[in-house]
């Protein structure tokens, strides 16, 4: 007869004692799971090295000389170096600068062929040599303003745009008289913004409404330009990041109302330039 134990003994597995540690080895009873103190501290940690990691993600490289007495020196030059190729990049693609006023001929090569990276004399041979297969790496953002000036709005994008091209040139802006690039297209539709990218639409907009109307800001434009991925949300160049904005906004409006009047002046004979202005 197989000998049976007279009486179980009842064990705690989650006491941490000697002999629960030997059974823990036998693998007779489970191991401890880890206290959720420990998970809270592994979990900080690995927020503090990831956010020092990270430390210098955004900065330029007067900010980066500036560090050099507190960072490790061939670490800050790795990054140094990274950036630079960065900035090179970047420089590559910024072949555009101005908003490209075009006709309907001209709206395959200038926007959908340009959202390609390719030229309209290459087309026709990379086209066929890809047979339709996309390259990413040389696509270009390209946004269309189909314009009607007699529009507060359209005068308004236009404003937008010259301001952006400058300051984003590796992102192409191109202008067409709406009725130019659609014949009979509704005057009520304009301004149209439309976001073209590796040759396809990506985003159309039918006025400013979505942006904020007659007073669409360039930060507003800005952001639509960041959420279409034309330019990361980290780029230092956006007015995001820029502290004194508030203050420079109200300088250049006061400017452009000393223009056009003589003097900054709350009077206008022309209530809807006003509100262009504003």
């Amino acid at each position: 007869m197989q000998n049976e134990p007279m009486f179980q003994v009842q064990v705690d597995e989650s006491e941490d004692t000697e002999w629960n540690d030997i059974l823990r080895s036998k693998g007779i009873i489970p191991e401890r799971p880890p206290s959720p103190t420990q998970q809270i501290e592994e979990a900080l940690d690995e927020a503090i090295a990831k956010q020092h990691a990270n430390r210098l993600e955004g900065k330029d490289l007067s900010d980066l000389e500036d560090l050099e007495d507190e960072e490790d020196e061939e670490f800050l030059e790795i990054y140094k170096k990274k950036r630079m190729a960065e900035m090179a990049k970047l420089r590559e693609r910024s072949k555009f600068g101005d908003v490209y006023h075009i006709n309907k001929p001209e709206y395959n090569k200038e926007v959908t062929l340009a959202s390609k990276g390719l030229t309209h004399e290459l087309a026709d041979d990379e086209e066929h040599k890809r047979e339709g297969d996309k390259d990413n790496s040389k696509a270009v953002y390209v946004f269309v303003h189909l314009s009607l000036h007699t529009k507060i709005q359209s005068r308004i994008l236009d404003h937008l745009f010259q301001a952006s091209a400058k300051k984003f040139p590796e992102v192409k802006f191109v202008e067409i008289p709406a009725n130019r690039a659609i014949e009979n297209y509704p005057e009520n539709n304009c301004p149209t913004l439309i976001v073209y990218h590796n040759g396809d639409v990506i985003k159309n907009i039918v006025t400013l409404l979505e942006l904020g109307g007659n007073n669409t800001t360039i930060k507003d434009f800005e952001k639509l330009i960041v959420d279409c991925g034309a330019v990361s949300p980290e780029d230092k160049r956006l007015v995001l990041y820029d502290e004194g904005y508030e203050d420079k906004k109200s300088l250049h409006f006061a400017d452009k109302k000393s223009i056009r009047t003589g003097y900054a002046s709350n009077t206008y004979a022309d209530d809807e330039d006003d509100d262009f202005f504003d």
